[in-house]
């Protein structure tokens, strides 16, 4: 059986960047971007120094750029010192940005606050000096498990400010979740909130807190910190527990930021891991800064007159760096939103942009995805039923975006004249690295497109090296770049291992399949434990899931393998209808026809086994699609995992069923 990974996806149609966006933009034509590469590819310390120099502000100006002697743990400007939250927020101080909208806050219910940047820096200085008062000090670990809100900003960028390492659990995870990470971290304070709204429901923060607490080996923890946000009725233990406003009162809205080594880790971040136990993906302070702020100035064209909105949770990667760090250390007004996307109905996003003004729009495929399929049954929530004409940029982030739901989204959110810039990142990248560019890249619906200027990226086989264009194989980047992972806390081996496989040649390992055009184009085709083996053919889950998709009758779908004596796998997707569920023969001929259209518009080889209706899909409440669950579903298995990150466990009775 090959290794390599066979694409099977074509795609022809190419949408070049609008004329006026190229003239204005801060990387401007094909010219502009390779001259940024060629500078990159000549001299990369020098290329690296300069960026550093120009856009952060430094306590002791570095004089190393890279420090390879004890790769792959690599460090860039490690004998320079500066803070992360100074970046952010008092180098804005004496310019126009201060008196700038830095944050608007909508809340569940629509209620608007706003924050400027002058503002912000005392709310965190006052936080930090409430920390300082609290006996907190640099080197410390802080989890922070906080909804969507100015506050949770407030605690990363005073946390930051102090040099004490934050690691943020998203809302929606676990007590066993809080647990495990406050155990790995060593965490000595946890900030959190007595609840979170979310689409009109309140759901306890401190209650989850407390049973995590309950549980052992976190003796470490010496003060929980919590907002009160809903008002709700908690627990109490007066010799742990303190409340937010409680513990700022009477502090100074001055704080002098305290100067970190450039490689101080800034936060510990965990991502799922094949072995089951979660990854503390460890970043550092300067280099992950660094590459945030530039690819708010590149990937997003970021002015000082934008109104930028992610919709990510500060629980995730994509919410540190364009949220908490990346957003305010270029000086934009940024949306934070509490809510979700379809309370009070599935109009939220496109009245939200309609209302703020917003300029450029980040989210999910997902959310796409599920907002088409509401758009196209009620056009009261549709995009064209809103006035979305202050948008210049859209962007797509999470995982690949299928072409049908990129088209959708530039006609329908875009109006055929906003980029769909599809960001390829991972945690463990701390920004982009393969991505368009507005004002340089014609863009492929589907397609990442190009590596950013200074990113080595590459496609090779199972001993390292480069595959031809049109063949799949590993994703890799070859040279070091500044916002890297600098190590799994507590676990360098695994580190090695995960990352940088000594057969890849020491490169880092992506854990994603691709292949590249001949234009030189990325195209990601999942993960690469993702990949199905077909009678004795490899092929991407991603690309079996961009043809059903593109039928008129799908909205979603995900595609996993499960064993087969015949052709060792047999393809098993989950699928959800524009239309309603069907039942009985309906559902068999629809099964039909779906699976004749995968084998026309990719090849037989392709064909589903089985197909399984549902109502959606079973995800996270980031809006990821739980591809472990759905496997051990299409295999026949009890579910044992942990489901309690999942917004809709139900669903997967629903899907066991064959049709």
């Amino acid at each position: 059986m090959t290794t390599e990974i066979e694409s099977i996806l074509v795609e022809n149609r190419v949408f070049p960047p609008p004329e006026d966006l190229v003239k204005q933009a801060n990387v401007s034509g094909m010219e502009g971007y390779q001259a940024l590469c060629d500078e990159a590819r000549r001299d990369p310390d020098a290329f690296w120094a300069r960026l550093a120099n120009e856009n952060l502000v430094w306590t002791k100006p570095f004089t190393q750029v890279l420090d390879e002697s004890s790769k792959p743990f690599y460090k860039f400007y490690p004998d320079g010192q500066m803070n992360v939250s100074a970046n952010c927020l008092d180098k804005h101080l004496g310019t126009p940005t201060e008196n700038r909208t830095a944050l608007i806050f909508e809340a569940d219910d629509g209620k608007v606050t706003k924050v400027t940047y002058k503002e912000l820096l005392a709310r965190v200085s006052q936080f930090a000096n409430a920390l300082k008062a609290q006996g907190f000090k640099t080197g410390e670990r802080a989890v922070i498990y906080l909804p969507m809100s100015i506050e949770a900003v407030v605690a990363m960028q005073a946390c930051a400010r102090l040099g004490i390492i934050h690691s943020v659990v998203f809302g929606g995870f676990s007590a066993k979740s809080i647990h495990e990470r406050t155990v790995d971290v060593g965490a000595t304070l946890i900030i959190t909130a007595d609840a979170q709204i979310r689409g009109g429901k309140t759901i306890a923060l401190k209650s989850a807190v407390d049973e995590a607490l309950a549980m052992g080996g976190c003796d470490a923890v010496r003060k929980v910190i919590t907002y009160k946000r809903a008002g709700s009725d908690v627990q109490w233990d007066a010799k742990r527990d303190l409340w937010w406003h409680d513990v700022i009162q009477g502090q100074s809205t001055d704080c002098p930021p305290v100067a970190v080594d450039a490689d101080h880790p800034l936060f510990i971040l965990y991502t799922s891991g094949s072995t089951g136990k979660p990854k503390g993906v460890q970043h550092s302070s300067a280099g992950f800064l660094l590459w945030s702020l530039m690819t708010m100035k590149w990937t997003f064209d970021a002015k000082p007159t934008d109104v930028f909105w992610c919709t990510a949770d500060v629980g995730w990667v994509t919410g540190h760096s364009y949220v908490t760090y990346g957003p305010l250390a270029a000086g934009v007004t940024q949306i934070v939103f509490e809510g979700v996307p379809t309370y009070p109905d599935a109009g939220r996003f496109w009245k939200m942009i309609q209302e703020h003004k917003v300029t450029i729009f980040y989210t999910a495929p997902t959310a796409i995805r599920s907002l088409t399929k509401a758009s196209e049954a009620d056009a009261k929530v549709h995009p064209k039923s809103f006035d979305l004409s202050s948008l210049r940029i859209i962007g797509s982030v999470g995982e690949p975006i299928n072409p049908e739901a990129w088209v959708w989204y530039y006609n329908n959110v875009g109006n055929q004249r906003c980029p769909v810039i599809d960001t390829w990142w991972q945690t463990e990248t701390g920004a982009h690295m393969i991505t368009p560019l507005p004002g340089v890249t014609p863009l492929k619906p589907g397609s990442c497109t190009l590596p950013l200027p200074g990113i080595d990226a590459a496609i090779v086989d199972e001993t390292g090296e480069e595959v031809e264009r049109g063949k799949g194989g590993f994703l890799v980047i070859r040279r070091p770049w500044p916002s890297m992972i600098r190590t799994i806390w507590g676990d360098p081996e695994r580190f090695k291992k995960t990352y940088f496989p000594e057969e890849l040649k020491g490169y880092y390992l992506a854990g994603d399949g691709a292949q590249r055009d001949k234009d030189g184009y990325f195209w990601i085709m999942g993960r690469i434990d993702d990949v199905l083996n077909v009678s004795g053919h490899r092929l991407g889950t991603m690309e079996v899931e961009s043809a059903l998709v593109a039928h008129d009758m799908v909205a979603e779908a995900a595609v996993v393998g499960r064993p087969d004596d015949t052709t060792g796998e047999a393809v098993v997707a989950f699928v959800v209808l524009n239309g309603p569920l069907p039942q009985g023969d309906d559902a068999a001929a629809v099964a039909k026809q779906l699976r004749d259209w995968v084998a026309k518009e990719i090849g037989p080889i392709a064909k589903p086994r089985e197909i399984r209706f549902g109502e959606n899909l079973p995800k996270t409440r980031s809006g990821k699609i739980m591809r472990r669950l759905l496997r051990v579903v299409a295999k026949g298995e009890p579910i044992t995992q942990d489901v309690s990150t999942l917004e809709n466990p139900g669903i997967l009775d629903q899907l066991s069923q064959v049709r």
